[in-house]
């Protein structure tokens, strides 16, 4: 169970998940730009950019819940 002390790592954990994030969505978008080239990479950037914004979701709702508290 996450406490009101674990804010702070959560918050960092946050923060870079969501620079990677951000990093996977332009990675995305540039093979996009750039079909039919490096179409074998759009699975792996594409799975790797939904996982980043799942632990985001889960992170944001895990704080959330110590915030109600």
């Amino acid at each position: 169970m996450t406490t009101p002390d674990d804010i702070p790592e959560l918050r960092t954990k946050l923060k870079k998940l969501n620079s990677l994030a951000t990093r996977l969505k332009l990675d995305l978008h540039d093979l996009a730009e750039d079909l039919p080239v490096g179409w074998e990479q759009i699975l792996e950037t594409a799975t790797a950019t939904y996982n980043t914004y799942v632990e985001i979701n889960r992170l944001e709702r895990e704080l959330a819940k110590v915030d109600a508290a």
